[in-house]
């Protein structure tokens, strides 16, 4: 493109993390959007006319008249950025990443795969790494697989990667409290949610415990290393709209006071804040002192909705230290987070189009093809 900005296709544009994707890259200056993806119900129309809109303010003018189209390659873009449901995520990003996009996606169908990062910026950007053998092993040219983790992974994994890269983790036990968003549109009916807790949610528990190990893990020789510590989870929906809030209990590998918490935390800068990547937060990890935060709707929107905000610091009983961790969902919990890692991977040169090219240059036209539905903030 004459601008020079990389060429954006949204997978799963029409749902809630879908419409955070349009918002947040409204006004990018690397990325714009060129194609938006979404389900069968949706293909042929105008994105206003196939997309209620949920977010506060008004649709962007730009994507109003845009034509959604099915999601599978090619597309008019030379990346595509994905939050398509999970059954059928799978299927539609290696397709896309097979004929040469690069994929950077919400969705949960890679992030365990032994040749995928599960990336948070701050914490493992050395992950990345893996992708020359990802291309490899999958016969893949210029296309490969980056994911993000489970939202409340993200929210958790923030706060514990400076503790365990500082003084070590042998255990954490957590307990979410967890926005309705984070069900999608239109997600949790108000008779069960209103007046009321709901202590499941389907797939949740797992998720947190095994992508925070892979995340806080090590990349040895192109391969893997979760972790060596254990993660107990259980997860919470509450009647709140957007914001997830983690209660966190920690065993340290070091005896350590509590003021090397607090400022491990605080001082907390990362390859993002050193790249001054557009997307990524001065602070990562805002500490709070007061007795009554974080909450949902002061902190959730901290740094743009981009940092956590930590809160309720205090030794424990039977671990070390406890804390409280808040963030926004579906901002640094997934439209924010897949931007953010674009974003890295652009800054290190890895956003190449189809021809091996820079990513702004000229890509395939649409075609039309089947695809579903829209996808839950997971």
């Amino acid at each position: 493109m004459s601008n020079g900005k990389v060429r954006v296709g949204i997978l799963g544009a029409t749902g809630m993390v879908g419409q955070r994707f349009v918002q947040l890259l409204e006004k990018h200056p690397d990325f714009e959007i060129t194609a938006l993806a979404a389900s069968d119900r949706s293909q042929g129309k105008t994105y206003s006319e196939a997309c209620t809109w949920r977010l506060v303010g008004d649709m962007p003018a730009f994507a109003k008249a845009m034509v959604v189209q099915p999601p599978q390659p090619p597309l008019d873009c030379d990346i595509v950025v994905s939050s398509l449901p999970s059954d059928v995520a799978r299927a539609s990003e290696e397709a896309f990443a097979r004929a040469g996009y690069p994929v950077i996606s919400n969705a949960s169908s890679f992030r365990m795969d032994e040749d995928v990062p599960l990336l948070i910026p701050e914490i493992n950007a050395d992950h990345l790494n893996v992708l020359d053998r990802q291309k490899s092993k999958r016969g893949f040219t210029t296309g490969y697989i980056v994911t993000n983790p489970n939202c409340s992974t993200i929210i958790m994994a923030l706060a514990l990667a400076p503790l365990h890269a500082k003084f070590g983790i042998e255990a954490v036990i957590a307990t979410t409290m967890q926005a309705v968003s984070g069900a999608g549109y239109p997600g949790v009916p108000s008779l069960d949610v209103v007046d009321n807790v709901l202590p499941f949610i389907d797939g949740e528990e797992p998720k947190m415990e095994s992508e925070t190990r892979k995340i806080l893990g090590r990349l040895e020789n192109s391969a893997f290393e979760n972790a060596p510590f254990p993660v107990s989870a259980q997860c919470h929906r509450v009647n709140v709209a957007d914001g997830h809030m983690v209660a966190v209990r920690i065993k340290l590998a070091k005896r350590v006071s509590i003021e090397e918490v607090r400022d491990a935390l605080a001082s907390y800068r990362s390859v993002p804040q050193e790249l001054k990547l557009h997307t990524a937060p001065e602070h990562p990890i805002i500490v709070r002192n007061e007795k009554d935060r974080p909450q949902p709707r002061m902190d959730r929107d901290a740094g743009g909705g981009m940092s956590v905000t930590v809160g309720r610091l205090f030794p424990d009983n039977v671990f070390d230290y406890r804390f409280v961790v808040l963030g926004h969902n579906t901002i640094r919990g997934a439209a924010g987070a897949t931007i953010l890692n674009a974003e890295l991977l652009r800054a290190r040169g890895l956003l190449l189009g189809k021809s091996g090219a820079p990513a702004q240059s000229p890509a395939q036209a649409p075609a039309q093809a089947p695809a579903p539905a829209q996808a839950r903030v997971r």
